[in-house]
Protein backbone atom coordinates (compact mmCIF):
# COMPACT_ATOMS: atom_id res chain seq x y z
CA UNK A 1 0.00 0.00 0.00
CA UNK A 2 1.47 3.33 -1.11
CA UNK A 3 0.25 6.43 0.71
CA UNK A 4 0.96 10.06 -0.12
CA UNK A 5 0.64 12.50 2.77
CA UNK A 6 -0.09 16.16 2.04
CA UNK A 7 1.11 17.67 5.31
CA UNK A 8 2.57 14.61 7.02
CA UNK A 9 4.96 16.56 9.23
CA UNK A 10 2.29 17.96 11.56
CA UNK A 11 0.87 16.48 14.75
CA UNK A 12 -1.99 14.43 13.28
CA UNK A 13 0.04 13.67 10.16
CA UNK A 14 2.77 12.05 12.23
CA UNK A 15 0.23 9.77 13.90
CA UNK A 16 -1.09 8.66 10.51
CA UNK A 17 2.44 8.13 9.19
CA UNK A 18 3.37 6.05 12.24
CA UNK A 19 0.32 3.80 11.85
CA UNK A 20 0.84 3.44 8.11
CA UNK A 21 4.46 2.39 8.58
CA UNK A 22 3.48 -0.02 11.35
CA UNK A 23 1.09 -1.71 8.90
CA UNK A 24 3.68 -2.06 6.14
CA UNK A 25 2.72 0.89 3.94
CA UNK A 26 5.16 2.83 1.78
CA UNK A 27 4.75 6.48 2.78
CA UNK A 28 5.62 9.64 0.89
CA UNK A 29 5.21 13.03 2.55
CA UNK A 30 4.77 16.28 0.64
CA UNK A 31 5.24 19.43 2.74
CA UNK A 32 7.35 22.52 3.19
CA UNK A 33 9.61 20.44 5.42
CA UNK A 34 9.43 22.90 8.28
CA UNK A 35 7.85 20.79 11.03
CA UNK A 36 10.75 18.53 11.87
CA UNK A 37 12.05 15.24 10.45
CA UNK A 38 9.93 12.18 9.74
CA UNK A 39 11.04 8.55 10.13
CA UNK A 40 13.83 7.52 7.77
CA UNK A 41 11.52 5.12 5.90
CA UNK A 42 9.41 8.04 4.65
CA UNK A 43 10.16 9.56 1.26
CA UNK A 44 10.02 13.33 1.72
CA UNK A 45 9.06 15.67 -1.11
CA UNK A 46 9.30 19.43 -0.63
CA UNK A 47 6.79 21.93 -2.02
CA UNK A 48 4.53 24.74 -0.94
CA UNK A 49 0.77 24.65 -1.33
CA UNK A 50 0.44 28.30 -0.36
CA UNK A 51 2.29 29.30 -3.53
CA UNK A 52 0.95 26.49 -5.72
CA UNK A 53 4.35 24.80 -5.92
CA UNK A 54 3.48 21.14 -6.62
CA UNK A 55 6.49 20.45 -8.82
CA UNK A 56 7.63 17.52 -6.66
CA UNK A 57 4.30 15.77 -7.30
CA UNK A 58 4.44 15.83 -11.09
CA UNK A 59 5.45 12.17 -11.14
CA UNK A 60 4.61 9.15 -9.00
CA UNK A 61 1.61 6.95 -8.27
CA UNK A 62 -0.05 6.13 -4.95
CA UNK A 63 -2.93 3.99 -3.75
CA UNK A 64 -4.21 6.88 -1.66
CA UNK A 65 -3.50 10.49 -0.77
CA UNK A 66 -4.26 11.82 2.70
CA UNK A 67 -4.87 15.56 2.59
CA UNK A 68 -4.26 17.19 5.97
CA UNK A 69 -3.28 20.69 4.88
CA UNK A 70 -6.17 21.96 2.75
CA UNK A 71 -8.38 24.69 4.16
CA UNK A 72 -9.69 26.46 1.05
CA UNK A 73 -10.98 25.02 -2.20
CA UNK A 74 -7.95 26.18 -4.16
CA UNK A 75 -5.85 23.87 -1.99
CA UNK A 76 -7.75 20.70 -2.89
CA UNK A 77 -8.44 21.80 -6.47
CA UNK A 78 -4.76 22.40 -7.24
CA UNK A 79 -3.73 19.12 -5.61
CA UNK A 80 -6.38 17.16 -7.50
CA UNK A 81 -5.39 18.81 -10.79
CA UNK A 82 -1.79 17.72 -10.27
CA UNK A 83 -2.49 14.20 -9.00
CA UNK A 84 -5.45 13.25 -11.18
CA UNK A 85 -5.80 9.49 -11.48
CA UNK A 86 -2.29 8.82 -10.21
CA UNK A 87 -3.93 8.32 -6.79
CA UNK A 88 -6.54 5.68 -6.14
CA UNK A 89 -8.34 7.24 -3.19
CA UNK A 90 -8.50 10.80 -1.91
CA UNK A 91 -8.82 10.96 1.89
CA UNK A 92 -9.68 14.48 2.94
CA UNK A 93 -9.16 15.24 6.63
CA UNK A 94 -11.96 17.70 7.28
CA UNK A 95 -13.44 18.75 10.64
CA UNK A 96 -16.53 18.35 12.77
CA UNK A 97 -16.86 22.12 12.31
CA UNK A 98 -18.56 21.42 8.97
CA UNK A 99 -21.86 20.71 10.75
CA UNK A 100 -24.64 23.23 11.29
CA UNK A 101 -24.47 24.81 14.73
CA UNK A 102 -28.05 24.27 15.89
CA UNK A 103 -27.98 20.47 15.89
CA UNK A 104 -29.05 18.24 18.78
CA UNK A 105 -26.48 16.23 20.67
CA UNK A 106 -25.14 13.03 19.12
CA UNK A 107 -25.82 13.58 15.42
CA UNK A 108 -24.18 11.35 12.84
CA UNK A 109 -22.59 11.96 9.44
CA UNK A 110 -25.96 12.60 7.77
CA UNK A 111 -26.54 15.79 9.79
CA UNK A 112 -26.87 19.07 7.88
CA UNK A 113 -23.67 20.94 7.17
CA UNK A 114 -23.02 24.65 7.07
CA UNK A 115 -23.23 26.64 3.84
CA UNK A 116 -20.03 26.17 1.81
CA UNK A 117 -17.51 29.00 1.50
CA UNK A 118 -14.94 28.68 -1.24
CA UNK A 119 -12.45 31.16 0.20
CA UNK A 120 -11.85 33.47 3.14
CA UNK A 121 -9.20 36.03 3.87
CA UNK A 122 -8.86 34.66 7.38
CA UNK A 123 -9.81 31.33 8.92
CA UNK A 124 -11.95 31.98 12.02
CA UNK A 125 -14.71 30.17 13.90
CA UNK A 126 -17.09 31.65 11.33
CA UNK A 127 -15.17 30.70 8.18
CA UNK A 128 -13.18 27.55 8.99
CA UNK A 129 -16.13 25.13 8.93
CA UNK A 130 -17.77 26.53 5.78
CA UNK A 131 -14.42 26.46 3.94
CA UNK A 132 -13.98 22.80 4.89
CA UNK A 133 -17.51 22.11 3.60
CA UNK A 134 -16.58 23.51 0.19
CA UNK A 135 -13.39 21.44 0.15
CA UNK A 136 -15.39 18.29 0.91
CA UNK A 137 -17.77 19.05 -1.95
CA UNK A 138 -14.96 19.48 -4.46
CA UNK A 139 -13.23 16.24 -3.41
CA UNK A 140 -16.45 14.23 -3.66
CA UNK A 141 -17.32 15.82 -7.01
CA UNK A 142 -13.93 14.91 -8.44
CA UNK A 143 -13.36 11.44 -6.96
CA UNK A 144 -16.88 10.17 -6.22
CA UNK A 145 -16.71 6.71 -4.63
CA UNK A 146 -12.95 7.12 -4.32
CA UNK A 147 -13.44 10.03 -1.89
CA UNK A 148 -13.25 9.56 1.88
CA UNK A 149 -13.97 12.32 4.39
CA UNK A 150 -12.65 12.12 7.96
CA UNK A 151 -14.14 14.68 10.35
CA UNK A 152 -12.09 14.84 13.56
CA UNK A 153 -13.19 16.61 16.69
CA UNK A 154 -10.62 18.09 19.05
CA UNK A 155 -7.46 15.98 18.67
CA UNK A 156 -4.83 15.52 21.37
CA UNK A 157 -2.18 13.04 22.42
CA UNK A 158 1.60 12.87 22.78
CA UNK A 159 3.20 15.51 20.59
CA UNK A 160 0.12 17.75 20.59
CA UNK A 161 1.24 20.92 18.82
CA UNK A 162 -1.66 22.98 20.15
CA UNK A 163 -1.65 24.56 23.59
CA UNK A 164 -5.42 24.18 23.90
CA UNK A 165 -5.78 20.81 25.61
CA UNK A 166 -2.29 20.92 27.09
CA UNK A 167 -3.24 24.03 29.09
CA UNK A 168 -5.81 22.08 31.11
CA UNK A 169 -3.68 18.95 31.45
CA UNK A 170 -0.79 20.99 32.83
CA UNK A 171 -3.18 22.97 34.99
CA UNK A 172 -4.68 19.85 36.52
CA UNK A 173 -1.26 18.33 37.07
CA UNK A 174 -0.11 21.45 38.94
CA UNK A 175 -2.97 21.07 41.42
CA UNK A 176 -4.54 23.62 43.75
CA UNK A 177 -7.42 26.01 43.10
CA UNK A 178 -8.29 26.10 39.40
CA UNK A 179 -10.05 29.11 37.89
CA UNK A 180 -12.80 27.67 35.70
CA UNK A 181 -14.72 30.15 33.48
CA UNK A 182 -17.40 27.58 32.65
CA UNK A 183 -19.24 24.70 34.32
CA UNK A 184 -17.30 21.51 35.14
CA UNK A 185 -19.81 19.56 33.02
CA UNK A 186 -18.73 21.42 29.87
CA UNK A 187 -18.76 18.54 27.33
CA UNK A 188 -15.67 17.24 25.54
CA UNK A 189 -15.03 14.50 23.00
CA UNK A 190 -11.25 14.52 22.79
CA UNK A 191 -9.92 12.10 20.18
CA UNK A 192 -6.47 10.57 20.54
CA UNK A 193 -4.28 11.30 17.51
CA UNK A 194 -3.29 7.64 17.35
CA UNK A 195 -6.96 6.67 16.98
CA UNK A 196 -7.27 9.07 14.04
CA UNK A 197 -4.16 7.49 12.51
CA UNK A 198 -5.57 3.98 12.87
CA UNK A 199 -8.89 5.02 11.35
CA UNK A 200 -7.37 6.71 8.30
CA UNK A 201 -5.08 3.80 7.47
CA UNK A 202 -7.87 1.25 7.93
CA UNK A 203 -10.24 3.24 5.72
CA UNK A 204 -7.59 3.20 2.98
CA UNK A 205 -6.92 -0.51 3.39
CA UNK A 206 -10.65 -1.30 3.19
CA UNK A 207 -11.37 1.16 0.37
CA UNK A 208 -14.20 2.84 2.25
CA UNK A 209 -15.84 5.97 0.90
CA UNK A 210 -18.12 8.48 2.58
CA UNK A 211 -17.78 10.55 5.75
CA UNK A 212 -16.66 9.44 9.22
CA UNK A 213 -16.87 11.30 12.54
CA UNK A 214 -13.52 10.88 14.28
CA UNK A 215 -14.54 11.88 17.79
CA UNK A 216 -13.50 10.43 21.12
CA UNK A 217 -15.30 9.21 24.23
CA UNK A 218 -17.75 11.50 25.99
CA UNK A 219 -16.14 13.39 28.84
CA UNK A 220 -16.17 16.82 30.44
CA UNK A 221 -13.71 19.62 31.09
CA UNK A 222 -13.96 18.95 34.81
CA UNK A 223 -13.06 15.30 34.25
CA UNK A 224 -10.06 16.25 32.11
CA UNK A 225 -8.66 18.49 34.85
CA UNK A 226 -9.32 16.00 37.65
CA UNK A 227 -7.84 13.06 35.73
CA UNK A 228 -4.68 15.06 35.05
CA UNK A 229 -4.43 15.93 38.74
CA UNK A 230 -4.93 12.35 39.87
CA UNK A 231 -2.31 11.02 37.45
CA UNK A 232 0.16 13.67 38.60
CA UNK A 233 -0.48 12.91 42.26
CA UNK A 234 -2.08 16.26 43.04
CA UNK A 235 -5.55 17.44 43.99
CA UNK A 236 -7.60 20.29 42.55
CA UNK A 237 -10.46 22.52 43.59
CA UNK A 238 -12.49 23.81 40.64
CA UNK A 239 -13.40 27.42 41.34
CA UNK A 240 -16.06 29.05 39.13
CA UNK A 241 -15.01 32.46 37.81
CA UNK A 242 -16.98 34.91 35.65
CA UNK A 243 -16.57 34.35 31.94
CA UNK A 244 -15.72 37.99 31.39
CA UNK A 245 -12.88 37.77 33.93
CA UNK A 246 -10.71 35.85 31.46
CA UNK A 247 -9.72 36.50 27.83
CA UNK A 248 -12.52 36.32 25.25
CA UNK A 249 -11.01 33.17 23.73
CA UNK A 250 -10.14 30.62 26.39
CA UNK A 251 -8.93 27.03 25.84
CA UNK A 252 -11.80 24.59 25.17
CA UNK A 253 -14.39 26.97 26.66
CA UNK A 254 -17.44 27.56 24.51
CA UNK A 255 -20.84 29.11 25.09
CA UNK A 256 -23.34 26.75 26.66
CA UNK A 257 -25.59 27.21 23.62
CA UNK A 258 -22.91 25.41 21.58
CA UNK A 259 -22.59 22.39 23.83
CA UNK A 260 -25.11 20.09 22.12
CA UNK A 261 -23.54 20.73 18.74
CA UNK A 262 -20.19 19.52 20.08
CA UNK A 263 -21.46 15.98 20.66
CA UNK A 264 -21.04 13.84 17.53
CA UNK A 265 -21.88 10.17 17.02
CA UNK A 266 -18.68 8.24 16.16
CA UNK A 267 -20.37 4.84 15.75
CA UNK A 268 -19.69 4.64 12.00
CA UNK A 269 -15.98 5.36 12.46
CA UNK A 270 -15.74 2.86 15.30
CA UNK A 271 -17.43 0.19 13.18
CA UNK A 272 -14.86 0.92 10.45
CA UNK A 273 -11.99 0.22 12.84
CA UNK A 274 -11.35 3.39 14.84
CA UNK A 275 -10.14 2.52 18.37
CA UNK A 276 -11.40 4.34 21.46
CA UNK A 277 -8.47 5.21 23.68
CA UNK A 278 -9.79 6.04 27.18
CA UNK A 279 -9.32 9.66 28.23
CA UNK A 280 -7.23 8.55 31.19
CA UNK A 281 -4.73 6.76 28.94
CA UNK A 282 -4.45 9.70 26.55
CA UNK A 283 -3.83 12.13 29.44
CA UNK A 284 -1.26 9.79 31.00
CA UNK A 285 0.62 9.58 27.71
CA UNK A 286 0.54 13.36 27.25
CA UNK A 287 1.95 13.83 30.76
CA UNK A 288 4.71 11.32 30.03
CA UNK A 289 5.59 13.19 26.83
CA UNK A 290 5.26 16.78 28.10
CA UNK A 291 8.35 18.33 29.64
CA UNK A 292 6.59 21.53 30.74
CA UNK A 293 8.33 23.62 28.10
CA UNK A 294 7.92 25.79 26.21
CA UNK A 295 5.55 27.99 28.16
CA UNK A 296 2.00 28.06 26.86
CA UNK A 297 0.63 31.02 24.97
CA UNK A 298 -3.02 30.59 25.98
CA UNK A 299 -5.03 30.71 29.18
CA UNK A 300 -3.83 32.29 32.40
CA UNK A 301 -0.32 32.35 33.79
CA UNK A 302 -0.03 31.10 37.40
CA UNK A 303 0.37 34.71 38.52
CA UNK A 304 -2.72 35.88 36.62
CA UNK A 305 -4.79 33.00 37.98
CA UNK A 306 -3.65 33.65 41.56
CA UNK A 307 -4.52 37.34 41.23
CA UNK A 308 -7.96 36.50 39.80
CA UNK A 309 -8.76 33.98 42.53
CA UNK A 310 -7.64 36.39 45.25
CA UNK A 311 -10.40 38.77 44.19
CA UNK A 312 -13.20 36.23 44.60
Amino acid sequence: MRILMLGGNGFVGRAIVADALAHGAEVTSFSRGQSGPLPAEVTELVGDRSTGDYTALRTGEWDAVVDLSAYRTRDVDQAMDVLGDRVGRYVFVSSHAVYARDLPSGTDETAPRREPMRDAEELTNETYGPCKVACEDDVVERYGERATLVRPGRVTGPGDSSDTVLYWIRRGARGGRVALPTKPEHPLQLIDSRDVGRLVVQLIADGRDGAFNATGPDSTLGELIEVAAELAGTTVELVPVPRDAVPEWFPLVEAETEWNARRRNPAKAQAAGMPVTPLRQTVADVLDWDQGTPELTVGLTPEQEEELLSRL
